[in-house]
């Protein structure tokens, strides 16, 4: 049994194809096929049933899945704990939004390196919902997401970092008209549904019995602006207080009341097998926060 066979396990258990795994883990077919017998020789028993033409699990899959997630969890903490008092050490794999990514997150990762040069980080953009269950998988250890909304994976912690307004853009020359009213009448852009934002927007519009006028739906924040500084409607999107200040030619108003806001958060699993890594980078992300936004 090899550590690197677990990990190809859990691609195949959270992508459902031995196909979609190998692109996952950066490995053939065959050799996705080939750790997945060697497993079952170690275990003596089938993991998969392979009667179905998807990669259903064996009870004794099942099994072999949830261990594999608290071996792998233990071994990946184990460079962190050993490391020095001050000097952080190992791996960690991070998620992030792509607000997130554009803002404050570079920063911290610049001051991680500086502080911590055996520390190896790498970093992959998504949804909130997609991030969560990466998380979940053990894709990730960690991910720099909006606070949960139902449904979610469950087995997960969450730390604040900062907080969000919800507000209503427009083009400057609606600026002297009630933006509320608006959202009925303006073509809406609306923030991807199947964001944990763009669900959080859309159950504040029911709430408030406004149905408004879609004519796009985009899953980025700075694509969105884009639209609505070029006047192709009005939207609403999350926004941190330095980026309000920032936006000097839209007309901005905050939505609902009173206003809508959510947190951003660091997810990772309850177990927190890298929970030094992982407090560093939070304690990264608060440093580096505007001061318009502590």
């Amino acid at each position: 049994m090899s550590l690197r066979a677990l990990r190809t396990l859990l691609a195949i258990a959270q992508h459902g194809s031995f196909v979609r795994a190998a692109d996952a883990v950066h490995l053939t077919q065959s050799a996705v096929s080939l750790h997945v017998r060697a497993l079952e020789e170690g275990f003596n028993a089938l993991l998969f049933d392979r009667s179905r033409r998807l990669a259903v699990l064996t009870d004794a899959g099942h099994i072999a899945v949830e261990r594999a997630r608290e071996i792998l969890s233990l071994y990946d903490g184990i460079s962190s704990e050993i490391g020095g008092d001050s000097e952080l050490r190992g791996r960690l794999r991070i998620g992030a939004i792509q607000t997130a990514l554009a803002d404050v997150l570079p920063h911290a990762l610049s001051a991680l390196r500086t502080d911590h040069p055996h520390l190896r980080i790498t970093v992959a953009s998504g949804m909130s919902a997609e991030l969560a269950t990466r998380v979940e998988a053990g894709e990730l250890d960690v991910a720099i997401t909006t606070e949960p909304v139902k449904p979610h994976p469950y087995g997960l912690t969450s730390t604040a970092l900062y907080e969000e307004g919800f507000w209503i853009i427009a083009p400057v020359s609606l600026a002297l008209q009630d933006l509320q009213l608006l959202l009925k009448s303006q073509p809406f852009i609306r923030f991807d549904r199947r964001a944990w934002a763009g669900r959080t927007i859309e159950r504040e519009l029911r709430a408030m019995k406004l149905r408004v006028q879609t004519s796009m739906e985009l899953d980025s924040q700075d694509a969105i602006i884009k639209m609505v500084s070029n006047g192709l409607g009005i939207s609403i999107i999350p926004l941190a207080k330095h980026q309000v200040e920032s936006l000097t030619t839209l007309t901005i108003a905050p939505f609902g009341t009173p206003q809508k806001t959510r947190r951003v958060v660091l997810l990772e699993r309850e177990d927190r097998p890298l929970g030094r890594l992982a407090s560093a980078l939070a304690n990264a992300v608060k440093a580096h926060l505007p001061k318009t936004d502590l």
